[in-house]
């Protein structure tokens, strides 16, 4: 049944939801896996302050989310996939104004950090 995005639970169902796609993708697994290791507990409990300070605005993620990312070998393929993923788990799970708001979030997301990847792999070729 699909509801709104409210509180905790309901980031803790849209994480839970995208990280289980996430970890059984053929193209995303293996570098999520890589990175994270044994660690999934302490990535989602990360994902879930993230998503609830930006969607509910309770300030529970503290941190800078890009530099985890600068150093990963990632194109445009994964982030296209991660967005797939990602705006499945929320239609599967989600609707209304911050179920779309968190579509836009995460593109927006993706299309900065792809940016910022790209300038980081090409000022370390230099």
């Amino acid at each position: 049944m699909q509801s709104e995005i409210l509180n905790l639970d309901d980031i803790k169902i849209l994480v839970d939801s995208f990280y289980g796609k996430v970890r059984e993708d053929d193209l995303l697994s293996p570098i999520f896996n890589r990175v994270i290791e044994d660690r999934w507990p302490e990535h989602l409990k990360r994902m879930y302050t993230f998503w609830q300070t930006v969607l509910l605005g309770e300030h529970t993620y503290f941190g800078s989310p890009f530099p985890p990312h600068a150093h990963l070998a990632i194109t445009k393929e994964h982030f296209d996939q991660w967005l797939d993923l990602f705006f499945i788990s929320i239609d599967e799970n989600f609707v209304g104004e911050k179920a779309e708001e968190a579509k836009w979030r995460a593109s927006k997301m993706a299309e900065i950090f792809q940016h910022k990847i790209a300038r980081y792999q090409y000022a370390i070729q230099k």
